[in-house]
């Protein structure tokens, strides 16, 4: 009985300190960006897309939230890597209010959801169509996501 106790103790805290979410990407066309998605615009739109990035600006608007995000490919966990050349540019628009001090400039956001629109608008002076994609799963990754990863050493010898 004490076996079972420790067992079961141990599997909830071992599941209760991951954060990574789990994303659904049984529909999501990988093969999509947010560069490819705006060419012949309306036979992308309504596909499902998992993308993700880093915000440039978050605006609160009357009943939604947009959120401007320079995409980055993906690692194995969906986290993006921003050391990889970037695919475009996209916008998230969620319903509701997000907290624009949460999703800050320079965070960064994975996303799952489809594809709604093209949005007109500007980068500097020139002119840019910005998929919008409509949010089902949403994540603001920690700000220390690149630290947390396992740190797993081993070494033979004396340490001071």
């Amino acid at each position: 009985m004490l076996l079972r106790l420790v067992s079961s103790l141990t599997i909830l805290l071992v599941t209760g300190c991951t954060s990574l979410p789990a994303f659904d990407t049984r529909q999501a066309d990988l093969s999509l960006t947010p560069g490819n998605s705006i060419d012949k615009k309306h036979s992308k739109l309504g596909k499902q897309v998992l993308w993700g990035g880093v915000i440039l600006a978050t605006k609160n608007l009357k009943t939604d939230t947009q959120i401007e995000v320079l995409a980055y490919p993906l690692d194995g966990r969906h986290v993006p890597l921003k050391e990889q050349t970037p695919s475009g540019r996209f916008i998230i628009l969620q319903a509701g209010y997000l907290e624009s001090a949460n999703y800050a400039q320079g965070r960064l956001v994975t996303v799952t959801g489809k594809l709604g629109s093209i949005m007109t608008g500007n980068v500097g002076e020139t002119m840019y169509n910005y998929p919008v994609v409509i949010p089902k799963q949403l994540h603001l990754w920690p700000t220390d996501i690149n630290q947390s990863k396992t740190r797993f050493h081993f070494g033979i010898g004396i340490g001071l």
